[in-house]
């Protein structure tokens, strides 16, 4: 099986929020710790950033699953300690966003499985980032033989 979520999936979900909300805390922390109460705005916008990056997060990086593999005529989807084989066959669309940071594949199911009936997982990182992807591209082309073969 070869896995063709990116490897940096773990760092976007586990270990950048902590990274993000600990730049705001070293931002805040001192003047609170010095026992000098910090002016209303000072305190109201990391606030505001956090709620920021909470929703920014949750749509964009926290629905995303662990890790995709390719099993030749299924997909073997782990999030967690969940683990789930959709056929090539089953899934009715593959949408790419190369615009967004992490890029994002997200498979749309004809029946919906242990995660939903659409799976997102995150592309892997390339260097040519806003050109095409030719794991997507050659997905694409595998999952519409599938279904050609099924009928």
């Amino acid at each position: 099986m070869q896995r063709i979520s990116s490897r940096m999936t773990f760092f976007y979900k586990r270990v950048l929020p902590f990274v993000m909300l600990g730049f705001l805390l070293l931002f805040i922390a001192p003047p609170i710790a010095s026992g000098k109460f910090p002016p209303f705005p000072f305190i109201l916008f990391p606030l505001i950033l956090v709620a920021v990056g909470y929703f920014v997060f949750d749509r964009l990086i926290w629905d995303m699953v662990d890790e995709v593999a390719d099993a030749g005529d299924a997909l073997i989807v782990r999030n967690k300690r969940q683990e789930d084989r959709i056929p090539l066959a089953a899934i009715i669309n593959v949408d790419y966003s190369p615009f967004i940071n992490p890029p994002r594949v997200t498979l749309k199911l004809r029946t919906p499985g242990i995660f939903g009936d659409t799976v997102t997982f995150c592309a892997p990182v390339r260097f040519m980032p806003f050109s095409e992807n030719p794991m997507v591209d050659e997905l694409i082309r595998r999952i519409d033989a599938a279904r050609m073969r099924a009928r």
